[in-house]
C-alpha cells in the first residue's frame, strides 16, 4: 500500500500567490526597520505594505518618496522586489537553482509552466535562461545609457547606482525613481 504525504499540496496558482505573499511580507519588514528609512525612524506598517506591495507586484505607487524616505539599503530592498516581482519570482529560484547545479524537478517546472503562462514544460529551462539573458541585457545597456546621462550631473558613483536602480525600474514597468523630490530633473 502506497503511502500519501501527509503535507497540504498546493496547485501551481496557489504556489505562486504564496510565493508573492511571502515576497511582499518579507520586503513590508524590512521596509519597517530603521537601517531603511532616510531618518532613521521606522516606516509605518502600512506604508511599508503599501510600498512593497506595489514594488513586488510592479504598479508603481507609493504614499512615500522613494529618494527621501529610504535609506540605500532601503532602496536596494526595494530594487530586489522590484526584480523579483518583474521577472517573477519563480524565474530568479530556477536562476539560483542554475547557479546551484541543482537539478529542477517536474513539480517545480510544472509551477514555472504556470508562472510563465506556458502549455507545457518541455523547453521551460531553456526559456527562463532567455528570459533571464535578455532582460539583464537589456537592463544592463539601459543602466550603461542612464549611467553616461547621470554622470555629466552626478557623481560617478551616484551616477551608476541611479542608473542601475532606474533601468531595473523601467524594464519591469514598476515606476519607482529617485528624483522625486527634485523639481525639474536632475539636482543641481
Amino acid at each position: 500500500m502506497k503511502m500519501r504525504p501527509s503535507g497540504i499540496v498546493l496547485t501551481p496558482p496557489q504556489y505562486l500567490a504564496l510565493g508573492f505573499a511571502a515576497i511582499i511580507l518579507v520586503g513590508s519588514l524590512l521596509l519597517t526597520l530603521p537601517i531603511a528609512s532616510a531618518s532613521g525612524e521606522a516606516l509605518s506598517w502600512i506604508d511599508a505594505l503599501f510600498t512593497a506591495a506595489s514594488a513586488t507586484c510592479v504598479t508603481g505607487l507609493s504614499v512615500v518618496d522613494t529618494a527621501s524616505q529610504f535609506s540605500l539599503f532601503g532602496q536596494l530592498v526595494i530594487l530586489t522586489m522590484i526584480q523579483l516581482g518583474g521577472l517573477g519570482f519563480l524565474t530568479s529560484v530556477a536562476r539560483f537553482s542554475m547557479l546551484l547545479r541543482k537539478r529542477i524537478t517536474l513539480r517545480e517546472r510544472l509551477i514555472m509552466k504556470e508562472s510563465l503562462r506556458q502549455d507545457s514544460v518541455e523547453g521551460i529551462i531553456r526559456l527562463i535562461r532567455r528570459v533571464l539573458l535578455y532582460s539583464l541585457a537589456v537592463e544592463g545597456v539601459a543602466a550603461f545609457c542612464y549611467t553616461v546621462r547621470f554622470a555629466s550631473e552626478l557623481p560617478l558613483g551616484q551616477a551608476i547606482y541611479f542608473g542601475i536602480f532606474h533601468a531595473v525600474s523601467i524594464f519591469n514597468n514598476a515606476g519607482f525613481e529617485l528624483f522625486g523630490h527634485f523639481q525639474g530633473g536632475l539636482p543641481a
